[in-house]
């Protein structure tokens, strides 16, 4: 459930970046920021957290937090664009714990994998066009805003928003296959409200960012709708 690791640090010294060593996948210029929020929620809420996103993960590292203080100094939305694009084209080491970055195939030549060509612990995306261009200006231009979205209360909502970038669900439209496919596994709403409460193995809790009710909700929804 790992993916990438957007750290502003790694091309940026002290407050002055230099996009120029970041990549080289060229400048950003366009892209959706709607569609790079659907993308988002999708393909990286699973593992990090953004408000206007409503995602809650904590595998990855919390975009509000890496980029507020940034933005507070004055960086700009199209400086954090280029990050992110970079970041997730050539993902690199984390240089304090030397976790990897986003996840990828062999030989990433800055596109990112289809879903039907990836096995396993690959971050991958069903339709290729546009897709960093998009991610990386909806992140860029409201990671660090405090712009909080409000926090879906439906089952489906929930599960696409915190989940859906690691489990595979076809009800929810996901395909993540970092955790179980939940159409083959089919776990009854009392292991789902156990692992989403405490975790287990690389699936981590979830009991600090989602209440009772929430997790109550996205328990009946997967066991409800996971399956043929």
């Amino acid at each position: 459930m790992r993916r990438l690791v957007l750290v502003v640090t790694v091309c940026a010294g002290a407050l002055a970046l230099s996009l120029s060593g970041c990549g080289t996948g060229g400048y950003t210029s366009e892209g959706s920021q709607g569609a790079g929020k659907e993308l988002f929620q999708q393909r990286c809420g699973g593992c990090h957290a953004l408000a206007d996103a409503g995602t809650n993960g904590n595998i990855g590292p919390d975009l509000d937090d890496a980029f507020a203080q940034a933005r507070e100094a004055g960086m700009t939305s199209e400086t954090f664009t280029q990050v992110a694009a970079s970041q997730i084209r050539y993902p690199v080491e984390e240089p304090v714990t030397g976790a990897p970055g986003m996840p990828g195939p062999d030989g990433q030549d800055g596109t990112l994998p289809s879903c039907d060509d990836v096995e396993g612990d690959a971050f991958c995306v069903e339709d290729q066009d546009g897709a960093i261009e998009d991610i990386a200006t909806y992140v860029g231009a409201v990671a660090g805003t405090g712009i909080t979205a409000e926090q879906p209360t439906d089952g489906k909502s929930i599960f696409t928003a915190n989940c859906g970038s690691c489990h595979t669900l076809a009800d929810a439209g996901t395909n993540g296959t970092v955790g179980p496919n939940l159409d083959e596994s089919r776990p009854p709403q009392e292991l789902v409200v156990d692992r989403v409460t405490n975790g287990q193995g690389a699936m981590p809790s979830f009991s600090d960012s989602l209440d009772e009710e929430q997790i109550q909700a996205v328990a009946d929804y997967v066991a409800g709708a996971a399956g043929p």
